[in-house]
């Protein structure tokens, strides 16, 4: 169930956002979000308890931007043409809110914080099950090579793009993701087409 945020919580949302953009998870604190809005701590915590409260809301941002590429975004298209734009979708995405990259691959920050990795569990089972539905489909089609298990097939396709934007990431957000990651998506082709 989808609990709807006010104003005032999306706005901390997004400043928090940026904040893990320019200074690492690390550097979200109730403290650092008050001080980039302009607010006191207490009127912070009014809409947040926690730090854990603000990381499960963007989770469930990101979370809920993935649902909708899933169910409105990707058009009834060939299996190929839907994995590619799954691709580029969440290139979009990362591109706009680098941010979403250090909350949703932090999981071995969040091992003591069962909610977050929970949640993180949770977020990559659904996005695990979308595409491998998305590879059956092209397997039944003859789009999709049916040699290997699609099971398989969606970790190939899930690990490529997770270590993709995690290389991304790890040099500083240095070079297009977009325009490099069109590269990616034509060698998954590759490896996957029939």
């Amino acid at each position: 169930m989808q609990i709807e945020l006010t104003d005032r919580q999306r706005e901390i949302l997004h400043a928090s956002m940026e904040l893990i953009t320019q200074n690492g998870i690390q550097g979200l604190t109730i403290k650092n979000i008050a001080q980039k809005m302009n607010f006191t701590e207490a009127a912070v915590y009014r809409h947040y308890s926690n730090k854990i409260q603000i990381l499960n809301g963007i989770l469930d941002f990101f979370r809920n931007n993935t649902r909708q590429i899933f169910a409105t975004e990707i058009p009834n298209v060939s299996s190929i043409k839907q994995i590619e734009m799954l691709f580029k979708k969440h290139f979009m995405a990362f591109a706009q809110r680098p941010s979403l990259v250090a909350v949703i691959f932090s999981e071995e920050i969040f091992r003591n914080e069962t909610e977050l990795l929970d949640k993180v569990r949770l977020i990559m089972q659904e996005n695990a099950l979308f595409i491998q539905k998305i590879i059956e489909n092209g397997q039944k089609n003859d789009e999709i090579r049916n040699d290997v298990n699609p099971e398989y097939l969606t970790t190939i396709i899930m690990g490529t793009l997770r270590l993709f934007v995690k290389q991304w990431q790890l040099a500083d957000y240095g070079f297009q993701i977009e325009k490099k990651g069109n590269e990616l998506i034509n060698t998954i082709k590759l490896l996957i087409m029939n």
